[in-house]
């Protein structure tokens, strides 16, 4: 699994990184098995066991969220508990926010950089699911001592020829040199093992003398099969393929090209089969089209007035609708008005039954009276003020009439 701090540049690896959460689900899936999940998990709780792509969200998977983050939760709580941490196993009814935060929780304790919202979990499915589930599968096999170790491949061990003095055994290069010089030769490397046997023994003969007698073998029977059998694996004649050799490739396109000529053949046969039965199924569809419409021909036109008759009797509605409309306007307007005359008239009525305006019109009349007498009393206090005032000013001036009548001599005296 990428490390989290490759994580942010997940976008720029290319379109294969998409589908990079199937690879994380198989990993954990095999991890899971390490760790007995089956036993331990799904028996327990009476589960179905896991597919290889069960948390991977993809449109052509089928997934069920409610299940899968029930899923989610049972077994990330499992695997927190194996790591060495005390965890409650959750309940399909818990809070599910409050599940999440306290995984990612655990998480974060493990020293896991997260660095994605807790809603992507809600889900159940995803990658961010798969990446917490493996992270914490990690954890679970280091707290058990397991560790993935790199396979030992065996080394294929090729049997190394030997070269004979006698030429016994045949190398490619030697049968390739052979052939090279062999005008004649043909396409496929064939090796005539006769060929090269007279021509071994023509060019031994031309070497050695004629001999004068029959030779006779001398040897004992059991002990030249025995000697045989040892040797036996030497003389064994080994061509090596070269997949670079241009031969191979050429066979391999006729043999690619037999194959596609025989599946295009069956494939073809099928095909036609197939576009008849469907042209056969198109023609028994339009048949019984033609003889529905001709069925039901006055039965569509029946529809077609009834629907110009409903379109018609719409039109009128909506034409009385729109008279109704204005006459409620108006009616409403009226209705207003009405009330407005209404609230006047009771106003009035009220105002004409109630007796304290005349109530207040006689204390007025009454208050007036009184001061009338007062202002009364007032003016003849005034008046007599001022008879007095006017007799007082006349007996002044009676008195300074009689003062200035004085005798001259008298006056006189006194210049």
């Amino acid at each position: 699994m990428a490390d989290d701090g490759r994580r942010g540049d997940e976008d720029d690896r290319g379109p294969g990184a998409a589908h990079q959460v199937f690879v994380v689900m198989e990993c954990l899936l095999e991890k899971l098995k390490v760790l007995n999940y089956e036993e331990e998990v799904l028996t327990k709780h009476n589960m179905k066991n896991l597919s290889r792509h069960y948390f991977v969200a993809s449109p052509y998977l089928a997934s069920n969220p409610g299940e899968q983050f029930y899923m989610f939760t049972i077994i990330a709580a499992w695997l927190i508990n194996v790591a060495g941490r005390p965890f409650t196993e959750p309940q399909e009814y818990d809070e599910p926010n409050a599940t999440v935060s306290n995984i990612l929780a655990e998480l974060r304790a493990f020293g896991v950089k997260v660095d994605f919202p807790p809603s992507k979990l809600k889900s159940g499915s995803g990658e961010y699911v798969c990446l917490v589930l493996d992270r914490l599968a990690e954890e679970a096999l280091k707290k058990r001592g397991f560790s993935f170790r790199r396979p030992n491949y065996p080394t294929e061990t090729t049997e190394e020829e030997s070269v004979i003095e006698d030429d016994a055994e045949l190398t490619l290069r030697k049968v390739e040199e052979e052939l090279i010089e062999e005008p004649d030769d043909d396409v496929e490397n064939v090796l005539d093992l006769e060929a090269l046997r007279l021509r071994t023994t023509h060019s031994e003969a031309e070497l050695s003398s004629k001999p004068d007698e029959i030779l006779e073998s001398t040897v004992d029977a059991a002990e030249w099969n025995l000697e045989l059998e040892k040797v036996l694996p030497q003389l064994k004649v080994t061509i090596r393929t070269d997949n670079k050799d241009w031969r191979i490739h050429v066979d391999q396109m006729h043999q690619h090209r037999d194959g596609i000529k025989s599946s295009l053949k069956e494939a073809k046969s099928y095909l036609d089969k197939l576009q008849e039965d469907i042209g056969k199924t198109l023609e028994k569809v339009s048949s019984r089209e033609k003889y529905i419409n001709n069925q039901l021909e006055h039965l569509i036109q029946e529809y077609r007035s009834a629907q110009a008759k409903l379109s018609e009797a719409k039109e009128r509605y909506q034409q009385a609708s729109g008279g109704v409309t204005e006459r409620t306007r108006v009616l409403a307007e009226i209705s207003e008005e009405l009330e407005k005359v209404k609230q006047e008239m009771e106003e009035k009525g009220s105002s004409m039954s109630d007796g304290a305006p005349v109530v207040k019109i006689k204390q007025s009349l009454t208050k007036l009276k009184q001061e009338i007498v007062q202002m009364d009393v007032r003016i003849g206090v005034v008046e007599h003020t001022l008879l007095q005032a006017k007799l007082k000013e006349k007996s002044n001036m009676t008195r300074d009439m009689h003062a200035t009548s004085i005798p001259e001599p008298a006056a006189g005296v006194f210049a």
